[in-house]
């Protein structure tokens, strides 16, 4: 009788380590390039428990801007990093052996707006011509972008405007706030923030006019590619659920689920910014990368002076996991 107790103990013993084996997560420590509404369906799939349902346990962190981000990318200090994708062709282009490789794409336009201090009834790009513009980082993409669009209106940014670029990215809204800039390119929520408090009025989509690029990307490094590709998988399908959740549900809902990530601004203000992006398709709704959309960047960043060399999107961008998951 004894025996067959311990029988029956070592089966049960066997069989919890077994579901403890199964239920075991994977650690995935993620850098983000800034918070922002701009990446609902990351928040979407934090807080609706896809990444979970891969099996993975995602530990974010804000890291502050493109240079930081992919530092900590390739200092090991992240396994993925969510930073625009012109930063992995900074990288390529200094001979790096062990590049970020972009494998998900997340926002699909540039997501800044042109805000003006005191708007007329009727907004003319002409009327940026000789006033007071508060640009973003150089070679960074709002930056690039925003020259971009500049330029198809004929207006040269280092000819026609006042323009500053030497503000931090975080210290942007505050010094447009109390400066005597006349534009600025505002991500949202805060473009609606400054609407909302009289500060300024948003006046066009940086996003609308530029078309297609891939703006904002999920990339790792090589090396992590090769030993973890069941990991990229499982990270890339959550993703996928989450982008899928966002377009087929209301901006309102989706500020409910990522209001955690914003709680000093009203969920009506972050549906009403969630609502902007979706109507102009900044919102990815598979990670596919396609390369029309890569070329459409090269073009953007030459255009600005600021594309390093050659950029191929087959040694640049990985579509395996993507042509995977969406094919399943």
């Amino acid at each position: 009788m004894r025996k067959l107790a311990c029988f029956i103990l070592l089966i049960c013993s066997l069989l919890l380590i077994s579901a403890c084996n199964e239920n075991k997560m994977t650690q995935i420590d993620l850098a983000e390039v800034t918070r922002s509404i701009f990446y609902a369906p990351q928040y979407v799939a934090l807080e609706k428990g896809f990444f979970e349902e891969e099996g993975l346990e995602v530990d974010l962190q804000t890291t502050w801007g493109g240079d930081t981000t992919m530092t900590a990318l390739l200092s090991d200090s992240a396994d993925i990093a969510l930073v625009g994708s012109e930063t992995s062709i900074y990288v390529y282009a200094q001979d790096s052996r062990d590049y970020a490789v972009n494998f998900a794409q997340l926002t699909q336009t540039d997501g800044t707006f042109l805000v003006a201090k005191d708007a007329d009834e009727e907004f003319n790009w002409e009327d940026l011509r000789d006033s007071h513009f508060l640009g973003q980082r150089v070679g960074g993409m709002p930056q690039m972008v925003g020259e971009y669009v500049l330029k198809q209106h004929d207006i040269n940014p280092q000819e026609d405007l006042n323009l500053v670029q030497n503000i931090d990215f975080a210290n942007i809204p505050g010094a447009f706030a109390s400066g005597d800039y006349e534009y600025v390119q505002l991500f949202e929520p805060t473009a609606s923030i400054f609407e909302a408090n009289g500060q300024g009025e948003i006046v066009a989509s940086f996003g609308e006019e530029s078309g297609q690029v891939p703006y904002t990307v999920f990339m790792a490094k090589q090396s992590f590619l090769d030993e973890e590709e069941e990991t990229v998988e499982a990270f890339t399908r959550a993703i996928y659920k989450a982008q899928q959740w966002v377009q087929e549900t209301d901006s309102l809902e989706i500020a409910e689920v990522v209001e955690p990530y914003f709680e000093d601004t009203d969920v009506e203000m972050l549906a009403n910014a969630i609502d902007r992006y979706k109507q102009q398709g900044s919102f990815a709704t598979s990670p596919l990368l396609k390369e029309d959309a890569w070329e459409n960047l090269k073009d953007i960043m030459d255009e600005a002076g600021e594309l390093p060399g050659d950029a191929p999107y087959e040694d640049l961008v990985n579509t395996e996991y993507a042509e995977r998951i969406i094919g399943e």
